[in-house]
């Protein structure tokens, strides 16, 4: 079949992405045996016209849209994504009478209430390789939809429960044909790699569960770094890691920090990590073999607020962690997330002291914890009266300790008027 893949997303937070996820199940359509064609929107200036083009010259028989963010999760201006993209099928039904398939990350947070608003044909929750490739080889041969795992139908529901892959080296990589060669040349533009997914660490607020899943699985090393070998030798020189924890297991995360150094790979790369169980040895080898750059996936400076969002670490972690990667000279991302539960003025305080000595490269604070379903917080929210039970949080509500939004504000703003390299 001629499948048409639409990366919808043209947001840039904190850093242009690439659709790896939407690359991934294109590349395994392909080795399917199936016509595909991607188009990014990310680096089109006209994308309407970019939709009708692609479809009038590919005429595809299916129509997959990626939904990456439903929203920017800021809680001051929220923008809702998903606007953008009932704009995208909307042009895309005119152009095309096709079936038009929904999935991503964000898409998979709230599957059933996303393709009702999109007013898209069906959708699959959790990972697509597989899942998609089972739905084209059932409409090509024109058999029934219901056990395709994950796949929802408008009006229909869940057909059948979602699956994950537990060997990902069973699942293909994104060819470097697939992506725009311009990327490689732009300095703001990192090629993503995703050498795990999944998370157990349970943080109260966070929705890499529900879109991964709690187990932990892992490429070969080899195979992932034979990949971004493969991005190197097409001019790709800027690597960024989306693992949630890039460092745990710590052994994996040295696997793949050796294979990089046996390649003699030119590159540089960054990466999030979790600010515990982190010895010298690593950051070394991360140093050595071209990392630039970490995230700190903190959230807070206060012990109390570290244990509200179910964070498994306490502020001398993050210390630790921060003072081991200034020594290797590799910058450091922080992130402060103020407002959760228990918050004070007093725990804002601390947090923002905290983050001072830290002496970071960067700062990036976030007033208000955007809520998503199948999390303690939204249990939280729920318990607090802050949400109804029943809301599945596609459109964005926000927890904010009570009494502290009017304070915070104006105590941020002075903050990052004095800093320039704090911003939200």
């Amino acid at each position: 079949m001629r499948v048409l893949l639409i990366s919808a997303n043209t947001e840039r937070i904190n850093m242009p992405a690439l659709p790896l996820g939407l690359g991934c199940v294109a590349e395994a359509a392909r080795k399917a045996g199936h016509q595909i064609k991607m188009l990014d929107l990310m680096g089109s200036t006209e994308p309407g016209s970019a939709i009708k083009s692609a479809i009038e010259n590919f005429r595809p028989e299916v129509l997959a849209v990626s939904i990456r963010n439903i929203d920017d999760q800021k809680m001051e201006g929220t923008k809702f994504l998903l606007e953008q993209l009932k704009e995208v099928v909307s042009i895309c039904r005119i152009a095309s009478t096709a079936p038009l398939v929904l999935g991503g990350a964000g898409y998979s947070i709230c599957p059933e209430s996303a393709l009702e608003y999109i007013e898209a044909d069906m959708g699959i929750q959790g990972e697509g390789e597989a899942a998609f490739v089972n739905l084209l080889d059932r409409m090509q041969n024109h058999s029934s939809l219901s056990t395709v795992p994950g796949l929802y139908l408008r009006g229909k529901g869940l057909q059948a429960a979602r699956q994950y892959v537990q060997n990902l080296d069973e699942l293909p990589l994104p060819a470097p044909d697939l992506w725009n060669p311009s990327y490689a040349d732009e300095p703001e533009f990192w090629m993503p790699v995703q050498a795990r997914r999944g998370c157990s660490m349970d943080c109260s607020y966070c929705s890499t569960a529900v879109i991964e899943g709690r187990l932990v699985r892992k490429r070969s090393p080899e195979v992932v770094v034979d990949w971004m070998q493969s991005h190197v030798k097409s001019g790709f020189r800027r690597f960024y890691f989306t693992d949630n924890n890039f460092n745990l297991p710590a052994s994996y995360a040295r696997a793949l920090c050796e294979h990089m150094l046996s390649r003699k790979l030119d590159i540089s790369w960054r990466c999030i990590v979790y600010p515990v169980r982190l010895d010298e040895g690593l950051v070394r080898k991360m140093s050595e073999s071209g990392c630039r750059e970490v995230s700190l996936g903190a959230e807070s400076g206060d012990e109390q607020i570290l244990h509200s969002l179910n964070k498994k670490f306490k502020p001398e972690d993050i210390r630790h962690t921060s003072d081991l990667f200034k020594q290797y000279g590799v910058k450091r991302m922080g992130f402060l997330m103020l407002g959760a539960p228990g918050e004070t003025k007093e725990t804002v305080e601390e947090s923002l002291s905290f983050a001072d000595s830290l002496d970071l490269d960067m700062l990036k604070i976030s007033i208000g914890i955007r809520i998503y379903p199948n999390t303690k917080l939204a249990e939280t929210a729920v318990r607090e009266g802050k949400i109804a039970p029943d809301d599945d949080l596609l459109f964005p509500k926000f927890y904010l300790q009570d009494n502290l939004g009017e304070w915070l504000r104006g105590r941020i703003a002075a903050e990052l008027k004095r800093r320039k390299n704090w911003f939200m």
